[in-house]
């Protein structure tokens, strides 16, 4: 998914509240955007974070009806220095980019695009769509050493999935309690969507040296004794083993968390930076048609990068 915004630090964003049920806990609210015929929650980046272990991005968005119209139409759009995670609770998503991946997308199934030094892909509702559409989209920061890896995209149908009380987890990325997802990953993280199918409660692991965000997709919850709704994100701090969590039938949760990345990013447009010559670079590269390739089966025009600042995009680099 490209992101309208240019500027990634979200001016703007909720400053830590009250009513966190662990010390040192945050927790903070979502902006909504706009993207297409969609409206998003964007939970993370924040004024105050721009990372979350190596997650640097976090969209929400739906329960939609996309019954007679478009649905989700993302130009060919292009990414450096992350992964994206595309994961679905409801609907249909096709993914095409430049590799000349061309992929459809289900609920409870993973598309994982490393972007490295470069890639562009586009994301659509098919034309038989489902009549819904709910799902998250997150980026992960690939760290110094790989961001210019070569671009890849994996698809993945089958994940694992591990019971920790009444509380089924599925392990999209990374690792939960001993139980790892298939997907490649660059950086010691953990990704998981928890479900709630009859309703229930259980205990979560956490790795103590990595910090974690939760956040509700659907239902309500309630995390270490704070209650979660769609649209607020609980941020713990390293230090914890565990977290309990517990959810009324049928909620939606993701666990996100890593080890703090240590590393200064400079996030504009798709791109997840260094320094304001690696964006600039990427800017003129796409405006210019080299490094990312093209997307062949996409009916429309590529989306064009935003007019760049270099003063501002400078100031952010500080």
């Amino acid at each position: 998914m490209s992101t309208v915004e240019t500027d990634l630090d979200v001016p703007g964003a909720a400053r830590p509240g009250s009513g966190a049920g662990a010390p040192g806990a945050e927790v903070t609210a979502a902006r909504l955007a706009r993207v297409g015929d969609l409206d998003v929650r964007r939970l993370l980046p924040l004024r105050q974070r721009r990372s979350v272990g190596a997650w640097c991005f976090v969209d929400h968005y739906g329960p939609a009806s996309v019954d007679g119209v478009a649905g989700m139409q993302v130009p060919p759009h292009p990414h450096i220095g992350l992964q994206t995670v595309t994961w679905l609770i409801a609907g249909t998503v096709l993914h095409r980019d430049s590799l000349g991946s061309e992929q459809l997308i289900r609920p409870g199934q993973l598309n994982l695009m490393t972007a490295g030094r470069g890639i562009a892909h586009s994301e659509e509702s098919p034309e038989d769509h489902d009549p819904w559409l709910h799902g998250v989209q997150l980026w992960l920061a690939l760290p110094d050493a790989h961001r210019q890896a070569a671009p890849d995209f994996e698809h993945h149908a089958e994940l694992p999935v591990l019971r920790l009380g009444g509380l089924d987890a599925t392990v999209f990325a990374g690792s939960l309690a001993g139980v790892s997802s298939p997907a490649r990953v660059f950086s010691g993280v953990v990704g998981a969507e928890l479900s709630a199918p009859a309703g229930g409660r259980g205990t979560v692991p956490l790795v103590p040296r990595h910090e974690h965000v939760i956040f509700a997709a659907f239902g309500t919850a309630a995390a270490g004794g704070t209650e979660l709704r769609p649209g607020s994100l609980l941020y713990l701090p390293p230090g914890r083993d565990s977290v309990t969590v517990s959810a009324q039938a049928g909620a939606r949760l993701f666990l996100l968390g890593g080890e703090p990345l240590g590393e200064t990013l400079l996030m504009w447009w798709n791109f997840v930076g260094r320094t304001p010559e690696d964006i600039e670079a990427a800017a003129r590269d796409w405006a210019t048609g080299q490094r990312f390739g093209a997307v062949t089966g996409y009916h429309g025009a590529p989306l064009a990068a935003p007019p760049l600042d270099p003063v501002r995009l400078a100031r952010k680099a500080r």
